[in-house]
């Protein structure tokens, strides 16, 4: 069965959100904006070096819907569209703030 890059790099942005939302994050002591950013940070390079490794050898151009990008931009924009519903929600039930503090003074 052959999957396209498209494809590839979507499950591949799905599992590593899946581990992020279901494993890392619930499990940390100190749930804070700053410190979600840099896990996440950590986790979107990640996703960009497996998804390199996925597509050598491949075609360089991907389909998406309504345009034609590369494998770093595509890879980028999935994680992001995917991301920021988990994060909101995750941010919500956790009582995290958006606007980077992390204590609860009203300034």
């Amino acid at each position: 069965m052959v999957v396209s890059p498209e494809a590839q790099i979507l499950i591949l942005v799905g599992l590593i959100l899946a581990v992020a939302y279901l494993g890392i994050f619930p499990t940390l002591e100190e749930k804070t904006l700053n410190r979600l950013m840099l896990i996440d940070l950590g986790l979107n390079v990640l996703a960009l070096i497996v998804a390199k490794r996925m597509v050598l050898g491949q075609r360089r151009t991907i389909h998406a819907p309504f345009f034609e990008t590369n494998w770093v931009v595509f890879t980028i924009l999935c994680y992001a569209l995917i991301e920021v519903p988990l994060f909101l929600r995750f941010a919500k039930t956790h009582g995290i703030r958006l606007d980077g503090r992390d204590d609860d003074s009203p300034e």
